[in-house]
């Protein structure tokens, strides 16, 4: 059995009966979004933040309709945000597949990614979950401010630790966060608990961060070379921090500069992520992200021991140890 069947077994039912849930939600009667939005739903992810919704609910009591609109709202969430960041990121592949904003251009991305984000937000105020309302209206504002963050100093480049952890808790782990809490919230009115699992689920998602940063300096795909997408878009992650805090103030100098003025060169980009690997720069991006998980792992283990429990383990382990 592969590894995600077995993280995924405590729940195949839940995640059986949400597939069609999702899908009724990604559907419009206009004739263009429809065809978006069924596109969309052809193309998604391992849906690992639904995964998240459930594992936590079973953990604290049993899987209910709340749970499915609570892992509904989350991916919703999720996908809204993909379509946006690929406007933002001028990405014009996801997942393999041509991105919405290569097949249908900026202005339809950002108005599809607008709907799918109004289409979660109805839905909890159509069944008046107003705490689930709460949680998912904090993620959007965390997102939004790690990614403006991000952009300020890409074009700076004067990131340090404690920022490059706070664009990440609040880029990527707030999602992760929120799934763990959300599908808390969807079993019990225990507040005390629903933050405990977001502080769990932060630590997750800030480990989930460091792995893809991680893979932007390591041999991945067919062609099996890195991909320096980082370096390119002047971003500056773990591993390159790393390097930066360990040189001379002249190579310091010299390296930003590279990143400043020939990000977009191939011979240059190489040149950074030899430097990375050479300097170290993995293994301590490793180390830190294998900081993150186990505190969420430790924190999971306070709870009795259950397979939602066991499950939820595996799966913190499942993506700092993930090929892609």
């Amino acid at each position: 059995m592969a590894i995600i069947d077995k993280i995924r077994s405590p729940i195949n039912k839940e995640l059986k009966d949400f597939e069609p849930y999702f899908k009724n939600s990604l559907k419009s009667d206009v004739p263009l979004l429809g065809t978006i939005l069924n596109y969309i739903y052809r193309t998604k992810g391992k849906q690992l933040r639904p995964m998240f919704v459930f594992l936590s609910a079973r953990l604290h009591g049993e899987i209910n309709e709340n749970s499915q609109l609570a892992a509904c709202s989350v991916e919703l969430l999720h996908t809204a945000t993909l379509v946006h960041d690929d406007v933002v990121d001028e990405s014009y592949e996801r997942r393999g597949f041509f991105s919405v904003k290569a097949l249908w251009r900026n202005k339809l991305a950002v108005l599809v990614g607008d709907y799918i984000l109004a289409k979660g937000l109805l839905l909890t105020l159509e069944k008046k979950c107003y705490s689930f309302l709460h949680l998912t209206s904090r993620a959007v504002e965390d997102m939004s401010e790690g990614e403006i963050l991000q952009m300020k100093k890409s074009r700076k480049l004067d990131i340090d630790d404690e920022t490059y952890f706070e664009i990440i808790r609040k880029k990527t782990a707030s999602l992760i966060a929120t799934s763990m809490a959300i599908g808390t919230a969807s079993v019990t009115d225990d507040e005390a608990l629903v933050e405990k699992m977001y502080r769990i689920g932060q630590n997750a998602g800030i480990a989930f961060q460091i792995k893809d940063d991680i893979f932007d300096y390591q041999e991945k795909g067919i062609i099996g070379k890195p991909t320096g997408n980082d370096i390119k878009e002047k971003k500056i992650t773990l591993p390159l921090l790393h390097v930066l805090k360990n040189s001379d103030a002249g190579e310091k100098r010299r390296i930003l500069r590279l990143i400043k003025r020939k990000n977009k060169n191939s011979a240059t980009v190489r040149e950074l992520v030899n430097l990375v690997v050479e300097k170290g720069g993995i293994e301590y991006a490793t180390q830190k992200m294998q900081e993150f998980k186990d505190k969420a792992v430790n924190a999971l283990k306070e709870f009795p021991e259950s397979e939602a429990r066991e499950s939820l383990i595996e799966l913190m382990n499942y993506i700092t140890t993930r090929k892609k």
